[in-house]
């Protein structure tokens, strides 16, 4: 079952890459759970819960602030049914600022093929600074 978990979790960062975030939300759980790390941009609603909290709270946010931000994955390990990715964030805000590059670990527990609780890590210093007015 870890190939599958491993996957799932490439084709979700394919599609949240590209910005086709339906398709993110096709491969959740009804009643996932979503952490934001403590101190990011998202962290003031969560957890959240459920598919309409993420799709509102955390993919409709996204889409408003940046014209692109992607995952840059830089190793994937298997833990059963949690697989932990570690990369980086990089991106351009909706002003076509850049957006700064932030280290990331993020923590998915899959459940029957589906993703049911996600746990975000990120240098939010890296945010911070790249969120401070010129």
């Amino acid at each position: 079952m870890s190939q599958e978990n491993i996957d799932l979790i490439n084709t979700i960062y394919r599609h949240f890459n590209n910005r086709e975030y339906d398709d993110v939300i096709r491969h959740f759980g009804e009643n996932i759970e979503w952490f934001a790390a403590d101190n990011s941009p998202l962290a003031d609603r969560s957890p959240y819960h459920g598919i309409k909290d993420i799709r509102e709270g955390v993919f409709g946010r996204i889409a408003a602030a940046f014209n692109r931000l992607d995952v840059e994955i830089d190793e994937i390990i298997d833990a059963g049914d949690k697989i932990i990715v570690l990369g980086y964030y990089e991106g351009e805000f909706s002003s076509g600022t850049i957006a700064p590059r932030a280290q990331l670990a993020h923590v998915w527990t899959i459940a029957n093929g589906k993703a049911v609780k996600f746990q975000q890590y990120v240098d939010t210093f890296a945010i911070a600074e790249g969120t401070k007015p010129a």
